[in-house]
């Protein structure tokens, strides 16, 4: 029988079972999506590295209308894209983004950074010993007021676009994720006529002033940003806590030496589970991986978690380690699709959970860790809730 996405995840290190036997058959496997679309999940961690930088294999398709697809979603099911220029537009964007999360550049935001992370942490405080779920007031709050102040997005807008963004990214509701999907590109197309009228010292206001992108690519662009920039980031803090507060001897091992947070941070990075299948890509013309023809236009998903929890690579994958070495994980893709915004997605967590081990230093979760529960309705499989005491 067919394996079918999504796979159950029951725990935030360990495989979904399907998964972990899919793995144990070989790295490229034949499955389902969850609308019942033929794909190719691909687990290892060679193969997923050499194709996350595959010119082969991109973000569109040469018959989008008829594309096997990933979920519902507007955003991240489908292709999105001109075939034909893709590969063209990918690399001009890039290199007009760089300089904007350049190593200097983050130097200069961070002290910003830790401010604003010391502030959420302020009004978990507020809640005088719990308990509290901290998503709302710490996880959620910190990735969107940071990536709003680079953009140059309102913050007080944070309530309008991340419902939008959460339609957009829904995997099961194909209308309400297409009409999130659309007003979040309206409201980028509104932000960017009043960059032009009222420029800023910020990102869409620097787009604005390239010759090279018209105003729609402008939103697009700057909305896929404004998407991306904190949806993955909310998620991984979340992630984060709970792996600080669950692993033996992590939260006590922070407290001791506070300068292991940088490798806490690579092994939070390349931990955690997910069962929604990882990145989707359509292959541009036909390729074997391991002895597999992969056709133009088939779906290929590169799972990102299963890869980083490859055995041949990773000795114990479903241990959380900081210690484990130089392996890099994949978390942040690889190559020329290597996340620009790495960079500041660390600098995040490690402010937050830096300095949450410091002032927190008796937190704990307040519900047993077997009453955690995790997203199967995104691309990201964050936790639903995080209660904590402390």
């Amino acid at each position: 029988m067919t394996a079918q996405l999504p796979f159950a995840v029951t725990g935030a290190v360990e495989p979904p079972r399907v998964q972990r036997e899919l793995q144990g058959k070989g790295p490229v496997h034949r499955i389902r999506t969850r609308v019942g679309d033929e794909a190719w999940l691909i687990t290892g961690y060679p193969q997923v590295r050499a194709l996350a930088d595959d010119p082969r294999l991109g973000r569109s398709h040469p018959d989008p209308d008829n594309a096997p697809r990933l979920s519902e979603s507007a955003l991240i099911g489908r292709p999105t894209g001109e075939f034909e220029t893709e590969l063209a537009e990918h690399a001009r964007n890039r290199a007009l983004l760089q300089p904007y999360f350049s190593p200097r550049r983050m130097r200069t935001l961070r002290p910003r950074v830790a401010e604003l992370a010391g502030r959420f942490l302020d009004d978990l405080a507020a809640h005088d010993g719990g308990p509290v779920d901290f998503n709302p007031v710490v996880a959620l709050p910190l990735p969107i007021m940071v990536i709003c102040e680079l953009l140059g997005v309102p913050y007080e807008d944070r309530e309008q676009f991340r419902a939008w963004s959460e339609a957009a990214g829904n995997a099961d509701m194909r209308e309400h994720s297409h009409q999130g999907l659309i007003e979040l590109f309206t409201y980028g197309t509104e932000l960017v006529a009043r960059k032009r009228r009222t420029p800023g010292d910020d990102l869409i206001s620097g787009l604005c002033a390239e010759d090279s992108l018209r105003d729609d690519e402008i939103a697009v662009l700057s909305m896929t940003l404004l998407f991306a920039g904190h949806e993955t980031t909310v998620a991984q803090i979340g992630l984060g806590a709970l792996l600080l507060l669950t692993q033996p001897g992590q939260w006590q091992g922070l407290l001791d030496a506070p300068d292991r947070i940088a490798p806490l941070v690579e092994e939070i990075m390349r931990a955690p589970m997910s069962g929604t299948g990882g990145l989707p890509r359509w292959a541009r013309a036909d390729f074997e991986v391991d002895g597999h023809l992969i056709r133009t236009g088939d779906l290929v998903l590169l799972d990102i978690a299963a890869a980083n929890h490859d055995p041949a690579v990773f000795e114990d994958p479903d241990r959380f380690d900081p210690d484990r070495g130089a392996v890099p994980h994949l978390g942040f893709g690889y190559g020329g699709r290597y996340c620009l915004g790495a960079p500041l997605a660390r600098m995040e967590m490690q402010e937050v959970l830096g300095q949450m081990a410091q002032r927190f230093p008796e937190l704990r979760l307040a519900i047993p860790v077997e009453e955690v529960r995790f997203h199967d309705d995104r691309l990201q499989s964050g936790v639903v809730e995080l209660p904590v005491v402390w």
